[in-house]
């Protein structure tokens, strides 16, 4: 089954109203675009352009074109398990949250993982706390769920478009006062997908690492996330809203 189908039949066992929103982030680089564009469910939405831009504009294009107070999304690779987007929202309604957060080290979260990726996962979850104190044990993972205007007021004031995303929306978030985040758990069989970071490890875990020092010096040192902050905005109109630029 593909991807998008396996999502869509998760999501419609929830039994409440909903839709899927697909945003291909660079459309001349893969065949994914067309792939998706050929599932013909209702309930489906396929967008894309050409130029990759990275997550955190996939998610602000996305989030543009969605309707409701409960935005959810999921990396489109087959490690996540879809069934959790149910867990999720459990954990969103019973906690009353501002964002729920998809965690593989939840205590039953089900798990298959090489030990490398767990020494990262943990490395950087240690650094994470050290830097911003914040309580969440998996900033990384492709699964999370947020109120609405959580993302609303949070979302025009990052600039992390890549690896450091999830952090820097995360760490904003909080400090924008929506502290009520919490972690859920997740299926994820990381053996059944080919990860492009395993082929850039040492790139990748370096600009991770410089992106997420850039967001505790705007953080610390700059005040750059304050509502006071004088920051540089600009209208995109395929974002229909103002992103920032600075």
């Amino acid at each position: 089954m593909n991807i998008l189908q396996n999502i869509e039949y998760s999501v419609r066992k929830i039994n409440m109203p909903y839709e899927i929103i697909a945003v291909v982030d660079g459309t001349d680089v893969n065949k994914t675009y067309k792939a998706a564009k050929s599932i013909k469910l209702a309930k489906i939405k396929v967008f894309g352009y050409t130029t990759n831009r990275g997550k955190g504009y996939a998610l602000r294009f996305g989030m543009a074109r969605s309707h409701g107070n409960v935005i959810a999304y999921i990396d489109a690779g087959r490690d996540l398990n879809p069934d959790g987007l149910e867990m999720l929202l459990a954990h969103y309604r019973w906690y009353k949250a501002d964002i729920i957060v998809g965690s593989k080290w939840h205590s039953v979260s089900i798990v298959h993982y090489p030990l490398w990726r767990k020494v990262l996962s943990r490395s950087y979850g240690l650094l994470v706390r050290i830097l911003f104190n914040l309580r969440i044990r998996d900033t990384q993972l492709g699964m999370k769920l947020f109120r609405r205007d959580v993302l609303e007021h949070v979302l025009p004031r990052l600039l992390v478009k890549q690896y450091a995303f999830d952090i820097e929306l995360l760490v904003v978030a909080e400090y924008l006062g929506y502290t009520r985040i919490y972690e859920a758990p997740v299926e994820l069989n990381w053996n059944v997908v080919e990860s492009t970071v395993t082929h850039n490890l040492v790139p990748t875990v370096w600009q991770m690492l410089i992106d997420t020092l850039a967001v505790y010096y705007r953080l610390r040192i700059l005040h750059y996330y304050d509502s006071t902050s004088k920051r540089k905005w600009e209208y995109d109109p395929d974002l229909d809203f103002k992103v920032n630029v600075s």
